[in-house]
């Protein structure tokens, strides 16, 4: 008995070891990220992500999933978002290349839920964290929350996101 149980217990570990490496920020919380530069894009000038009950369908399908995501994190939708930027990566998401620095770069900030989704760079890849604004790590191991989910729409919308830049300055 003791060895079957040792035997589950190995197992069990063994199955949930994905989840949990997976779990956690890849990038640091951006401290003083308050100070960032607000960009003017696509989706500040929306002002919010459009409801739950909103129909979508005329949308790109970039929008589609993004509103289908956050709106698994809060009934009713996340409401009014900005985007942040970090001062000195400016010049390269001004100019969409891709080739930003190492450390956070750009913030989603979900205001009326007190989130930020934070993009990063490590040795040119992109890397995500999810934060509440007082600097708690609130990414899961899977779901709305995770940071495969970031990683899975930043890498599957070509057309629009570059290296982790989803979004593009609007004058």
């Amino acid at each position: 008995m003791k060895r079957l149980l040792s035997i589950t217990v190995f197992l069990f570990a063994f199955m949930a070891l994905p989840y949990i490496s997976n779990a956690g920020s890849g990038i640091g919380f951006p401290q003083g990220w308050e100070k960032w530069t607000p960009v003017n894009t696509t989706l500040v000038q929306i002002g919010a992500l459009p409801g739950c009950d909103a129909d979508v369908k005329t949308l790109p399908p970039i929008y589609q999933e993004t509103v289908a995501t956050y709106c698994s994190v809060r009934a009713g939708g996340p409401g009014k978002v900005g985007v942040l930027v970090n001062p000195s990566a400016l010049p390269v998401y001004g100019a969409r290349s891709g080739k930003f620095g190492d450390g956070a770069n750009a913030i989603l900030h979900l205001k009326e839920m007190k989130v930020l989704f934070v993009t990063g760079h490590k040795g040119g890849e992109a890397v995500y964290g999810i934060y509440s604004e007082d600097g708690k790590d609130i990414s899961a191991p899977e779901g709305p929350l995770s940071t495969q989910t970031c990683v899975a729409c930043h890498t599957g919308y070509q057309a629009f996101c570059i290296k982790g830049q989803c979004g593009k300055v609007i004058k």
